[in-house]
């Protein structure tokens, strides 16, 4: 097994001035689990096609231990490669499909067909090794795809959207297989995905990419707890966290016509006369409906999801009609159109520079 090192790796397109991946620096421990995550178009993919071999590194390098890949072709890097497409050979069987690289290295037979048979009982596959793939459904094809990696034994397992093809319910449970399986075989992995939920159910860590520049990278809970910057707070947790540019006040932020208190070294190293507030769902207390403390919120829709219920409404902050989203219990759950006073938890908002959009509070 490897530490995989991008260390200050860029991509530039041939014709762009601007980077597509811009000096990445990630060191990933061996048997690690990374996941790369952001938007369309922030650089994931061509981050991991370098570390592939499949895009040229036009700055930095990347290396897989101690060895040095920057420049070396696909084939001698010691990766496998998990394709959002699956890849397979339509005319061959599973079982063919699964050993194919290791024939074209010219492992024999016996061995190949060994391997491939341990790889199947770990992802149950074996009553399926003679069909082809047109046989199998899109969870078998993704396991098949698996299977072609595992019995390579790389060093490093790469995997872009493998998830992205499947229903719904499916890859809710696939995602718990692949996560559980690299735990067993100790295999590094760095995984590309667009979903976030993906990201923190799955990853050691996770990287969050936005226009080819790292963001921040920690594991779930501390992104989910502590993120960077606004960017991160509002990518990162679903549904996403309230962000509200509110006035500094004597002793905390002025929300609505409560003060919620916040470190002050939180508002000493800002002169912006405002700052921006993040509060996630559940941080929100519910104050009585004859109330006046906090914001009022008037609730458009309500998600009921049994155990508890999402109200999204809006709300006059500042001026400005806001968005705004509070997490209920399922059994408390307000009528639409009705109006709900809420403030946020003390001890439980996070506060950012509006300017530079930089983490300010602890």
């Amino acid at each position: 097994m490897a530490t995989v090192t991008f260390d200050k790796a860029t991509r530039i397109y041939p014709g762009s001035t601007k980077p597509a991946v811009d000096a990445l620096d990630i060191e990933i421990a061996d048997g690690e689990f990374l996941v790369l995550v952001g938007p369309s178009g922030c650089g994931k993919s061509t981050s991991l096609r370098m570390l592939a071999g499949l895009e040229d590194v036009n700055g930095g390098a990347i290396r897989i231990g101690d060895r040095d890949v920057t420049h070396l072709p696909p084939k001698d890097r010691d990766i496998a490669m998990v394709f959002q497409n699956y890849a397979l050979y339509p005319h061959m069987s599973v079982a063919d499909n699964m050993g194919f690289a290791l024939k074209i290295a010219g492992v024999n037979k016996a061995e190949i067909r060994q391997k491939v048979e341990e790889a199947a009982k770990i992802l149950d596959l074996t009553e399926y090794l003679d069909r082809k793939p047109k046989a199998l459904s899109g969870g078998q094809r993704q396991r098949v795809a698996m299977g072609r990696a595992i019995v390579r034994e790389p060093q490093v397992f790469l995997m872009d959207e493998p998830l992205s093809n499947l229903d719904a319910k499916l890859r809710v449970s696939t995602r718990t297989q692949i996560a559980s399986l690299q735990r067993r075989l100790g295999i590094t992995t760095v995984y590309v995905t667009h979903d976030q939920v993906e990201a923190l159910t799955m990853g050691d860590r996770v990287a969050v990419l936005k226009d080819g520049l790292l963001q921040q990278v920690d594991t779930p809970r501390n992104m989910y707890d502590k993120p960077a910057n606004l960017f991160v707070a509002g990518f990162i947790g679903s549904p996403a966290m309230n962000l509200i540019e509110v006035p500094v006040t004597d002793g905390g932020v002025k929300f609505g016509n409560s003060v919620v208190p916040v470190q002050r070294d939180a508002l000493s190293a800002t002169s912006d006369k405002t700052v921006t507030v993040g509060v996630r769902p559940e941080h929100f207390d519910v104050a009585g409906s004859d109330s006046d403390l906090g914001v009022a919120v008037t609730v458009n829709v309500v998600e009921e999801l049994g155990s508890d219920a999402f109200v999204y409404g809006t709300a006059q902050v500042g001026g400005e009609t806001k968005d705004i989203v509070v997490r209920v219990g399922g059994r408390e759950v307000p009528e639409k159109g009705s109006e709900l006073h809420v403030v946020p938890r003390a001890g439980e908002t996070h506060v950012f520079s509006t300017s530079t959009g930089a983490r300010l509070s602890d």
